[in-house]
């Protein structure tokens, strides 16, 4: 397993609170380095929480998924650049103006802005559901909407295992590819619809993936981010 693979793989601190967080982080020892803080853990621990994590010398992909108006989205992301996340996560649906506002307010020292295209949670009904159209191409969707993202500027996107290859495809190196709904073999997929392993989400070209019960749940956490990293190098 090399280095550079294990630097690519993300563990989602999907936990209740500060504490189990911590506790978390003691257990995956030095071998995680970047941690993804969600919804959850950042509105139950709040934003001290990230400082405690980089004084543990690791990098924050933050994941809130910001939503609003271009300008309370820009002023989210300089809050976000203060408190120095690596990532961060904006839905791809707010927009070009709100894409163009959060690139503009991270800037050449900010945290990357990545836009979330299409939740892996969601099949092909809920989104006809969502926009009001017909039934469509989940993959067709997902490309329209990591187009916006390339359109203005923004570095790289969010989507599921099932889409990546496509999305290089149609942008190349223009979009990086952040892949979450990852799951080990034989790992129950939860409330994931679109979802795969490691090495496949590899092949497919993710440039990270974000893995979170598979690991968060083990009995033995480092040793399944090892398995996790393991694939992942091999898939690549």
């Amino acid at each position: 397993m090399s280095d550079s693979a294990s630097s690519k793989i993300i563990v989602a601190l999907d936990v209740p609170s500060r504490k189990k967080a911590l506790e978390l982080v003691e257990k995956l020892d030095d071998q995680a380095a970047f941690l993804k803080v969600g919804a959850q853990l950042f509105t139950e621990a709040g934003p001290g929480l990230l400082d405690e994590l980089h004084k543990r010398g690791k990098r924050v992909f933050l994941d809130l998924k910001f939503h609003d108006i271009p300008n309370t989205v820009a002023g989210a992301i300089k809050a976000a650049a203060r408190k120095r996340v690596s990532m961060v996560t904006v839905h791809a649906s707010g927009g070009k103006e709100m894409l163009k506002a959060a690139q503009e307010a991270a800037g050449p020292n900010g945290p990357d802005v990545f836009a979330v295209t299409l939740l892996t949670s969601l099949d092909s009904e809920d989104v006809e559901q969502v926009f009001g159209r017909a039934p469509v191409s989940l993959v067709d969707e997902v490309v329209r909407l990591a187009g916006l993202a390339a359109e203005t500027g923004l570095p790289g996107v969010v989507a599921s295992p099932t889409e990546v290859k496509t999305i290089k495809r149609s942008y190349g190196d223009a979009l990086l590819v952040v892949t979450p709904g990852i799951r080990l073999p034989g790992d129950d997929p939860g409330d994931q619809s679109r979802y795969s392993t490691p090495g496949a989400a590899a092949r497919a070209g993710a440039d990270y993936i974000v893995v979170g019960r598979s690991i968060t749940a083990a009995k033995d956490p480092a040793a399944a981010f090892q398995a996790v990293a393991a694939a992942f190098a091999e898939g690549a």
